[in-house]
């Protein structure tokens, strides 16, 4: 008996013509472009993993419908013009899973995460690939983006020997920083920040610590915090225009000893 619940066929196949007939019919849909819901294909994608974030399931499964209505409405415009189909995706998407896990569908034997990326590097370069670098989205955020740069860069050995080497990088990347901040120059000061920012993402990478993840939760906690001072001082009748600084950091550290 299979692990899984049956695939739900038929709930697809009318999600499907849902979609076609919203796309003939309704005068907004219609007019739709690959290009003009781009920019919501990314605020989908972000609304998802927000719901990881939260760990809130309810919310995880109607923002992947939405994110599942978007591939469906790039693969229907595309059936529309000729380009593509939904058959074509999911073609394509099988037969690159089955062919980068012959591990799994091949003959090779392999039971180690490590000898796995590595060969999965392998074969997406056999593919025609001429570098390791490629594929990895330029309009990821760029701490992200970092990160795979630096993890594509060190499964081919271009790495550093141990974490004490790359925090002294971090070190010598901070002195370079301060001097540019010295020189009043302004590019070579933002080029420098950029230096010191890369610094720390490799660092982070050796301490398996998610450099975005990070960053993010650091922001979320930083708007929890002052939110509640801003609350606090509505509570006393005053306007955080027109409160001192002194007054916001007393809130502040309350927030911090109340867990916020």
């Amino acid at each position: 008996m299979s692990e899984y619940p049956k695939i739900p066929m038929e709930e697809f196949e009318e999600f499907v013509r849902v979609v076609r007939r919203l796309r003939k019919e309704c005068p907004w849909d219609k007019e739709q472009t690959h290009q003009s819901i781009r920019h919501s294909l990314v605020e989908e994608c972000y609304e998802v993993v927000e719901a990881l974030d939260e760990n809130n399931l309810d919310e995880l499964q109607r923002e992947l419908g939405d994110l599942l209505l978007h591939i469906v409405m790039h693969a229907t415009i595309a059936e529309q013009s000729g380009e593509f189909s939904l058959h074509d995706i999911f073609r394509h998407i099988t037969d690159k899973l089955i062919r980068r896990h012959p591990h799994v569908f091949g003959a090779l034997q392999s039971s180690d995460v490590n000898e796995v990326k590595h060969n999965w590097e392998k074969l997406k370069m056999a593919e025609g690939r001429t570098s390791v670098l490629e594929g990895i989205p330029k309009h990821l955020p760029a701490l992200q983006r970092a990160g795979r740069v630096q993890e594509r860069a060190a499964k081919v050995g271009f790495d550093w020997n141990s974490k004490d080497d790359v925090w002294l990088k971090v070190k010598e990347e901070t002195e370079e920083f301060r001097q540019a901040l010295a020189s009043g120059d302004q590019e070579h000061t933002e080029e420098e920040f950029g230096d010191y920012l890369f610094a720390l993402v490799n660092y982070a990478r050796f301490e398996n610590i998610n450099p975005e993840n990070a960053l993010r939760a650091t922001v979320e906690k930083f708007i929890r915090r002052f939110q509640f001072v801003e609350e606090e001082l509505r509570n006393q009748g005053k306007d955080i225009h027109h409160s001192s600084l002194e007054e916001m950091d007393a809130l502040w550290n309350s927030a911090k000893e109340n867990g916020y």
